[in-house]
């Protein structure tokens, strides 16, 4: 039986851990070839054992987002290689120090910043003529609600700058083939969450995995939405909305 991703070129940012190791694993599974982004070459090398002996095919590329020239670097290499892609998953990201926004370090801000909003942006910008070069391109990026909870200024800003990044994107790619959305998965069992609540139980919080076949879904051929906020706790598309 044909895979319904069979042949499809993915790209996954994060892919070392958590959610992003969870989706190009998944991905793989679904028959694309994983273009597997991290700065952790321990954590790709792993998830390159795990799709290979899932029977499925990887290329890792060890980068910093905070590298534009790189992320150049890789946009035409995959030019050159495949002329396409298929699938853009925008998945990293970094807390950041939680604390007052009046005790949050120049740096820790600009951190924030470069790697949730500018890397994306980056990415978008080298990638986007590539998207358009395939039948029919899917990027799905990583959102969280945006609720003004004190002390989570610099990742809520970023990730509220994130979505408006997107639904632009969306907007301007409405005429093409390629169709853009967000995903919120809600409280995951990640790395970040644990570094976020220390104390909370982990018992009952979503696995990464549930949320990569989710993303999966988002990456089919079928798929008619776009500029929409897929909400997982909820299983629905909504429209976006912006704090008030």
């Amino acid at each position: 039986m044909t895979k319904p991703l069979a042949n499809r070129i993915a790209l996954v940012t994060g892919a070392s851990r958590g959610i992003g190791y969870a989706t190009a694993l998944a991905l793989a599974d679904a028959g694309a070839h994983v273009v597997a982004v991290a700065r952790t070459v321990g954590g790709l090398e792993e998830l390159d054992d795990a799709i290979r002996a899932a029977g499925g095919t990887a290329t890792l590329v060890p980068l910093d987002l905070k590298d534009s020239p790189a992320i150049d670097r890789l946009a035409a290499a995959i030019q050159q290689r495949y002329g396409r892609l298929d699938i853009l998953i925008g998945n990293a990201g970094i807390l950041g120090t939680l604390s007052p926004l009046d005790h949050v370090q120049p740096k820790d801000w600009d951190d924030v910043m470069a790697v949730n909003v500018t890397a994306n942006w980056r990415i978008i910008k080298a990638f986007a003529d590539l998207l358009k070069a395939s039948d029919g391109g899917r990027a799905v990026f990583v959102t969280t609600a945006q609720t003004g909870t004190a002390y989570w200024g610099a990742y809520a800003v970023a990730k509220a700058a994130l979505d408006m990044l997107v639904r632009t994107f969306a907007a301007e790619t409405a005429t093409t083939k390629i169709k853009v959305n967000l995903i919120a998965p809600g409280q995951v069992r990640t790395r970040l969450l644990t570094a976020a609540m220390p104390t909370l139980d982990m018992t009952d919080i979503t696995k990464p995995d549930k949320v990569a076949r989710a993303v999966v879904e988002l990456c089919l051929p079928g798929v008619t939405e776009t500029g929409k906020i897929f909400d997982l706790p909820a299983q629905q598309f909504r429209s976006f909305q912006m704090p008030v």
